[in-house]
Formats: C-alpha cells, sequence, structure tokens
C-alpha cells in the first residue's frame, strides 16, 4: 500500500457527476518532499482529483491513503463522520483558486483561526507562528488588514500561509494563480517555488508550465479523467512519451509565442 516515505497514495480512484466520468482509475503517489504538478487540458478532472484527496468530493471508487491512513473511509469500512473527517482535513492543506479567505476576520486573525479553534493550540505560539509566516510571504505590513483590502497576489499569499500554519503534511494547490492578473501572477508562484525548494510535499495543479517545468519532481499529465504519462519534467517537457501529451505542449508553446499562455 504505502512505503516508508510515502505521505499521499491514490488506488484505483473513478468519480462521475451523473452521466459524466470524471476520473477514471486513477493511481499515483507522491513521497514526502515530493512536489507533483498536475497537467493537463480544461475539463481533464484536475481539480475533481484535488477534490477527492481531501474528500471534499467522495470518490466512487478507489481508495486514498495519507501517510498509510485511508482518508474517508474508517476501520470498520464505513463512511467517517464529519468529525474524523475534519481530523484529517487538517492535515492537507489546500489553497484554493479563489482563495477562500474569512472576510470578517484580518490577515492575522486568518492564519491564527484554525490553528487555535480546531488544533486547540495556544492562543500565544499560534500567533508568534503566524508573523513568522507572514514574514515568509512578505506580508507582515498586511497583518491588521481585512482580505477586501488585498490585491489578488496578497490574498493567496494569504491563503498559502493560512494552509501552512496548520502545520499539514501534505499541500494540495488548485491552479492558485488562475484567478489573478498577470502582473500578480509571479509573486504567488514565487512563494510556491521556495516550498518546493524547502521539500514541502505538494500537489499542484496548474497552467504554469515555466513554473511546472522549474518546480516540479515529477508531472503527472492527465486528458479525459486518465493518467495518460507522468515522469521527471525534464523528460515530459523535452520528450513527452505520448502524442496526447506532445499534442497539449504544443498548444502551449503555440500560446506562449504569440502571447495567450
Amino acid at each position: 500500500m504505502t512505503g516508508p516515505s510515502k505521505v499521499l497514495d491514490v488506488a484505483g480512484v473513478s468519480k462521475r457527476f451523473g452521466e459524466l466520468e470524471v476520473l477514471s482509475d486513477v493511481s499515483f503517489g507522491v513521497d514526502k518532499g515530493e512536489t507533483v504538478c498536475v497537467l493537463g487540458p480544461s475539463g481533464s478532472g484536475k481539480s475533481t482529483l484535488l477534490r477527492c484527496i481531501n474528500w471534499l468530493e467522495p470518490p466512487d471508487a478507489g481508495q486514498i491513503y495519507l501517510n498509510g491512513a485511508q482518508v474517508g473511509i474508517n476501520g470498520a469500512g464505513l463512511v467517517m463522520n464529519d468529525r474524523d473527517l475534519s481530523r484529517i482535513r487538517t492535515r492537507i492543506g489546500m489553497v484554493f483558486q479563489h482563495f477562500a479567505l474569512w472576510p470578517h476576520l484580518t490577515v492575522l486573525q486568518n492564519l491564527m483561526e484554525g490553528p487555535i479553534q480546531v488544533q486547540r493550540r495556544p492562543k500565544a505560539e499560534v500567533r508568534d507562528e503566524a508573523l513568522a509566516l507572514l514574514a515568509k510571504v512578505g506580508l507582515t505590513d498586511k497583518q491588521d488588514v481585512f482580505p477586501a483590502k488585498l490585491s489578488g497576489g496578497q490574498k493567496q499569499r494569504v491563503g498559502i500561509a493560512r494552509a501552512l500554519a496548520m502545520k499539514p503534511d501534505l499541500l494540495l494547490f488548485d491552479e492558485p494563480t488562475s484567478a489573478l492578473d498577470p502582473e500578480l501572477v509571479a509573486e504567488v508562484l514565487v512563494v510556491m517555488a521556495d516550498l518546493a525548494r524547502e521539500g514541502r510535499t505538494m500537489v499542484i495543479v496548474t497552467h504554469e508550465m515555466a513554473f511546472a517545468r522549474e518546480a516540479a519532481t515529477r508531472i503527472l499529465f492527465l486528458d479525459h479523467g486518465r493518467v495518460i504519462e507522468t515522469g521527471p519534467p525534464e523528460r515530459f517537457f523535452t520528450e513527452p512519451e505520448t502524442e496526447r501529451a506532445r499534442q497539449f505542449l504544443q498548444r502551449y508553446a503555440n500560446g506562449a509565442a504569440s502571447g495567450r499562455a
């Protein structure tokens, strides 16, 4: 099932929405310290895969393991109750496309809310760690600001810091730059690249090909809900094994050349 260093194991996961099969028998693992970038055309099932990993969308078939413990199903083979699911989700940090910050809380309060309310950790300790995380993402001067006063890039950096505040074993990123203006994308990618260099365990759905090529330890390429190809970025981007991946990369290259990527 899982090796000693394997943080995530996805085994035969499938998901349908009515007649539409979104994921079909998806299997892969993520070792501790890996950055796996999930690529593929729109509608290939990338975001649904992330939502299945933390059971925001329960899969119809297959199993998901976090550090060897099954996600979503308890020891009796039954679907976990909300409390047990919440306990597992505290170990999986998720950064969404549209920030998902609490608008009524300041930046600092957004970071502190989960560790205090969910993990029941001491407030003074949580505050010190939250301030350190804000420094890490370059937002120390925004600690008392409400999200409505932040740019999109600043909101996403707060979202990353908030996920880190829970000290997760695994970080999931669902197209974290897709809602940003082009000039704000770089500031978020810099933070994510730093996390990759630190050896954080991450699964990142992204359309940022240059970032994936530089930061990923492995590429997972999805098409029509299936894993078509997987391998190191240096091979995937220069010598893809499948015709489908070659077509995808060619469209990316054409878009980049014309300024549309």
